[in-house]
């Protein structure tokens, strides 16, 4: 998976336009290239995603059903045992273990805080709260790895 930001909109800001990209064994799906445009707030977006997904492999949930900030897009995540389904749109796009989803999701937010999240100013909240998201993610996704 991947997640980016749109180039050319001016001075970075927490709300900038961007877009994210699901590839699986059985197809993907992606926020590229829709009428009507399905750009998101990719910061607060991916934010949201991080904290939704703490919760679904965590337990407490089996379903999770993930629309982007600002836009139609969205992912449906379904928990069964040690497996999770990924579909958009009611296409299957992955089955995957929990570690895999965590770690995939943990790589692809980290890539865009690399790239992108630090062009943000420093005190954009949007970037205080992706961080935030991001250091509670990784504990889950390195704690399953371990455990």
């Amino acid at each position: 998976m991947k997640f980016s930001v749109r180039p050319g909109q001016g001075d970075p800001s927490g709300f900038d336009l961007g877009d994210m990209v699901w590839t699986g064994d059985f197809g993907d799906a992606s926020s590229i290239g829709h009428i009507p445009d399905q750009g998101m707030m990719i910061y607060p977006s991916v934010t949201l995603l991080l904290d939704s997904l703490a919760a679904l492999l965590n337990g407490r949930d089996r379903v999770l059903n993930f629309t982007g900030v600002g836009t139609s897009f969205g992912i449906v995540f379904r928990r069964s045992n040690k497996e999770i389904s990924v579909s958009s749109r009611n296409k299957l796009i992955a089955r995957v273990s929990q570690d895999e989803l965590a770690r995939s999701v943990l790589l692809a937010a980290e890539e865009l805080a690399t790239a992108s999240l630090a062009q943000l100013p420093e005190q954009d909240a949007v970037r205080a709260d992706y961080r935030a998201a991001l250091n509670d993610f990784r504990a889950l996704a390195e704690g399953s790895a371990t455990g």
